[in-house]
């Protein structure tokens, strides 16, 4: 579970899949609000501690503790419940234990306080993603790449082009990975969303050479295994299927990708 999560994590604020999963930062810097904001009346060391507590919380998630890290976050939202960080990182924390309902919740809530922070915005559309709602996730995308204060936009872009995938709308999908990849050249998640898009419009050479970049740059998980399988399937390469099997059978014996292969669902 803890390895799991740390590969998720690998693009949280850069920021998901058999369509690949790229979650959203839990370790957040805000956009500073308007003054008028309630944020601003915050006295200075409620706002530190809800901080330090939202930090912690981040951490611990990072670290595959989830129950305390919603703890963490639910005691910097007491400490200041106009936090939005807080709401925002409780909710990436929510959705994987499977409390959409909660964390659909808390996302809302850090979109009212600070509509303005791209992370957030970033955050929430990730999350709409997963939950099946593709077309209101890319606004959101599209919110926080309007802000010139973002910091990681190739998080925003990355992140829609898996959802364009989702969508059906390839053309689009590959636009956005493409505007992530010119900020971050060798970004593995993006190019495994290449791959998959390659294997989509049936051009599996292409397919075959982003994921020979993917392993490259990472140690591939069930999920690249399973996509760089098929490839070679359809090449006709059954030496390299079957290693690639054997690595996805002994690593992964328990995957969603193993058990597809079990089934003969290649699709």
């Amino acid at each position: 579970m803890i390895k799991a999560l740390r590969r998720s994590l690998v693009f949280f604020c850069l920021g998901a899949v058999a369509l690949m999963a790229v979650p959203p930062a839990v370790a957040q810097k805000s956009v500073p609000p308007p003054q008028e904001t309630l944020q601003a009346a915050v006295p200075k060391d409620i706002h530190t501690r809800a901080k330090l507590h939202t930090e912690l919380g981040s951490l611990y998630f990072q670290n595959g503790n989830l129950i305390v890290a919603l703890e963490e976050l639910t005691i910097a939202i007491s400490i200041n419940p106009n936090y939005a960080p807080a709401y925002s990182t409780r909710g990436v924390v929510l959705y994987y234990v499977k409390e959409f309902e909660s964390a659909e919740k808390d996302f809302r809530r850090a979109i009212e306080l600070d509509e303005r922070d791209p992370e957030i915005s970033n955050n929430f559309g990730w999350f709409l993603c997963q939950i099946g709602k593709e077309k209101e996730a890319i606004a959101y995308f599209q919110r926080a790449l309007k802000s010139t204060l973002y910091q990681t936009p190739e998080a925003a872009y990355l992140n829609a082009g898996t959802c364009y995938i989702k969508l059906g709308d390839l053309d689009s999908a590959e636009d956005s990975i493409r505007r992530s990849l010119r900020i971050v050249p060798e970004n593995w998640q993006a190019l495994f969303q290449l791959a998959n898009i390659s294997y989509k419009r049936g051009n599996y050479d292409g397919a075959r050479e982003h994921l020979k970049n993917v392993v490259r740059l990472t140690d591939p998980g069930p999920d690249v295994l399973w996509l760089f399988l098929r490839v070679e399937r359809r090449l006709g390469d059954r030496s390299a299927e079957g290693s690639l099997l054997s690595q996805l059978r002994r690593k992964f014996p328990d995957s969603p990708e193993y058990l597809a292969y079990l089934r003969g669902n290649f699709e």
